[in-house]
């Protein structure tokens, strides 16, 4: 009897302390803004409407999958802690049980996916999870529902489980898709989905001049919008930038963003854009934030004169990681001023885009007031000139400083195509004010500068020295020898001895192995002149460059190759970085 009742005191005393832990879960949970509540069974059934039941036998089940209860939820916390004094004798006579010789039988529970519910044997499962075990044994039974239940549910989730249930009754999507997965972590957020499938169903029903049901708009949503997307989202590895985010959550994220893009910008956005958008946010890390902050502060204090711009290469590699590589410039972004220039960068942007099939995307930046007229008649000129042109095309008014506008703008565009009007000078003073060579400099994309003239870009010139931004260049003027079928001419200058020779086989191995037929040229002399010179000789209509290679601080200090160019070339200078 003595030790009998020195049991049963052990288990009271273990039982208060497993109620004190109750409180204090509770407290902090209330101070997080967290709930600490097992579900009720009775009401999760109604809401995911879970009808039919079969028996699944004796098993082991994960305690941690148990998420609540039978008429018990208010007794126990989400983890089985006790809540309530009054349970306080039969939770410690099951305690007792579980070192006794009589043993527990087996508990009783509802599954609903991979969630169980408990039916019998609350107390037994809160005096195992303080034993600290990690399965018990219980009789299942399965109650089927269309949406499924994992172990994290809880409130909030299960109203989004619930949204999801009346999603899937209006589309019927998952009667067609049986590994449907289209999970959300936010409430309303079907609605939205639901609101794109009715834009989709609008379209479809103009396109094939018929009534078309929900049910095949979002059938037709799923497979060639919607799919295409998530998996290049999953591809590309995205959602790793994204923790507790789903596929779902990252093409809603990815659409809104875009449509906000777009509001701004004035003009649609590709798909392949607003994936490269959703990527270079989820891939900022640290070191990436510090450039961008430091990036901003220079444009805010010093107008952005001293700007390294992205690291070589990017704007390719990701382009290429999200598009097509048989495609790279898609979007061309001209700016025009209503000078003569302007419309020669419009002609050659024109000829660049027919032979890519791009959309020439044109803007005038006002820096002061203009008359509405004036705008007026610059966009009738426009619509003109693209008179019975088959180029997309579109015209954006825009006030701001003009560098500003054009680094925001080429972060969803492939290619800036502009006149030449004010190059940079050849004194420091005259680079440091010199808004072309701020562009040169920050601008995420390749520029095409261009003199007035309109060149064939039949024949070009790849001026070539090893460094990083070079390297683009010839990377460019690969594809431009296969995709457009230019000939090509790869030279290297040294001014001294140097290491010309290496870069041009380099260049010679690169261009072999990619199957393109060049002319391979090493001379000495003036970097600038001798490219210039060359270029003539050989009747050359375009030069293709890597942008500055030193720091903005010492290009204002010594100048470059790249600012002679711009102020001497007679042909376009495709500028890369």
């Amino acid at each position: 009897m003595n030790q009998s009742l020195e049991s049963y005191s052990a288990a009271i005393n273990e039982f208060n302390r497993a109620r004190n832990q109750a409180q204090l879960r509770v407290l902090l949970a209330r101070l997080r803004g967290e709930s600490t509540e097992l579900l009720d069974f009775e009401e999760v059934r109604k809401r995911l409407k879970a009808q039919g039941m079969v028996e699944r036998g004796l098993k082991q089940i994960p305690l941690d999958s148990i998420v609540g209860s039978l008429g018990r939820y208010h007794d126990f916390t989400r983890d089985f802690l006790p809540k309530r004094d009054h349970i306080k004798d039969r939770w410690a006579r099951v305690r007792m049980a579980f070192t006794g010789m009589v043993g527990i039988p087996p508990i009783e529970v509802y599954q609903i996916g991979e969630a169980y519910f408990v039916k019998d044997g609350n107390h037994r499962v809160s005096v195992a999870r303080q034993l600290g075990a990690t399965h018990i044994l219980a009789y299942v039974t399965e109650v089927k529902a269309r949406v499924p239940l994992t172990p994290d549910i809880n409130p909030e989730t299960l109203i989004i489980k619930e949204e999801y249930l009346e999603f899937l009754e209006q589309t019927r999507l998952d009667q067609h898709y049986p590994n449907l997965d289209l999970s959300v972590s936010v409430t309303g957020q079907y609605k939205i989905l639901l609101e794109h499938i009715q834009v989709h169903r609008y379209y479809m029903g103009i396109e094939r001049q018929r009534e078309v049901s929900l049910e095949e708009a979002a059938i037709h949503w799923y497979e060639s919008y919607y799919l295409p997307i998530v998996k290049r989202i999953i591809e590309l590895g995205i959602l790793r930038g994204y923790p507790n985010r789903t596929a779902t959550d990252l093409y809603l994220f990815m659409s809104e963003n875009r449509a906000e893009i777009e509001k701004r910008l004035g003009w649609e956005i590709r798909t392949e854009k607003a994936v490269l958008a959703l990527m270079d946010q989820a891939q900022k890390n640290l070191k990436d934030r510090l450039r961008y902050f430091f990036q901003k502060l220079d444009v805010l204090l010093l107008g952005g004169k001293f700007s390294p711009g992205p690291p070589p290469g990017e704007w390719r590699q990701r382009t290429v990681a999200v598009g097509s590589p048989s495609s790279l410039i898609q979007d061309i972004l001209v700016p025009i001023d209503g000078k003569e220039g302007g419309w020669y960068a419009l002609q050659q942007a024109k000829q660049v885009a027919e032979r890519e099939h791009a959309t020439i995307r044109v803007i005038h930046v006002l820096e002061h007031k203009a008359s509405k007229s004036l705008t007026e008649k610059l966009h009738q000129k426009v619509e003109g000139f693209f008179s019975g042109s088959s180029t997309p095309h579109d015209f954006v008014l825009l006030r701001g400083n003009i560098a500003d506008i054009i680094c925001d703008r080429s972060q969803y565009i492939d290619l800036v195509v502009m006149n030449v009007r004010y190059p940079p000078g050849p004194f420091p003073l005259d680079r440091l004010s010199s808004g072309f060579r701020e562009l040169v400099q920050r601008c995420p994309r390749p520029i095409l500068a261009t003199p007035q003239v309109v060149s064939s870009l039949s024949n070009g010139l790849l001026a070539f020295n090893g460094s990083p931004k070079s390297q683009e260049a010839l990377h460019l003027a690969v594809y431009f020898a296969k995709k457009w079928h230019i000939s090509l001419t790869v030279l290297t200058v040294d001014e001294e001895a140097s290491q010309a020779q290496k870069f041009l086989n380099i260049a010679r191995k690169h261009l072999t192995y990619r199957k393109v037929n060049a002319e391979y040229l090493h001379r000495s002399g003036p970097v600038a002149e001798t490219i210039l010179v060359t270029a003539s000789q050989f009747g050359c209509d375009f030069i293709i460059v890597g942008g500055y290679g030193y720091a903005p601080l010492i290009q204002v200090i010594r100048g470059s190759v790249v600012d002679e160019l711009l102020r001497n070339s007679p042909i376009p200078l495709l500028i890369c970085r």
